[in-house]
């Protein structure tokens, strides 16, 4: 999730949250019980944001770590590639004498 969405996601629940205060009174409730019930609303929201966040760490599912695991699988891909090209540029006796040292130093 990017900074721009959470900062969307918070203004959307405020307005709900100031919304919801200001129309209370409409709906027969008054200040002490709208002022309530939006903190315990916001409350319920804080433990589910910081349960889901504790959840992504454990999985490791995490914006960072997702991205790092596609670099690292894009990166991988290019200096294979650039390897495979570099390797199909030797002559035949240059291969045979890498495959060789490559198979005495595991």
């Amino acid at each position: 999730m990017t900074k721009g969405k959470v900062i969307q996601i918070g203004i959307f629940v405020s307005l709900i949250g100031l919304i919801s205060y200001e129309f209370a009174p409409q709906f027969g409730i008054d200040n002490f019980a709208a002022s309530t019930i939006s903190s315990c609303i916001l409350i319920l929201i804080v433990i589910t944001w910081v349960t889901s966040y504790v959840y992504r760490v454990v999985n490791g599912k995490m914006t960072f770590m997702e991205q790092r695991k596609r670099y690292r699988k894009e990166y991988e891909k290019v200096v294979n590639d650039k390897l495979e090209i570099k390797f199909n540029s030797l002559s035949k006796e240059e291969q045979e004498k890498l495959m060789e040292d490559l198979g005495k130093n595991p």
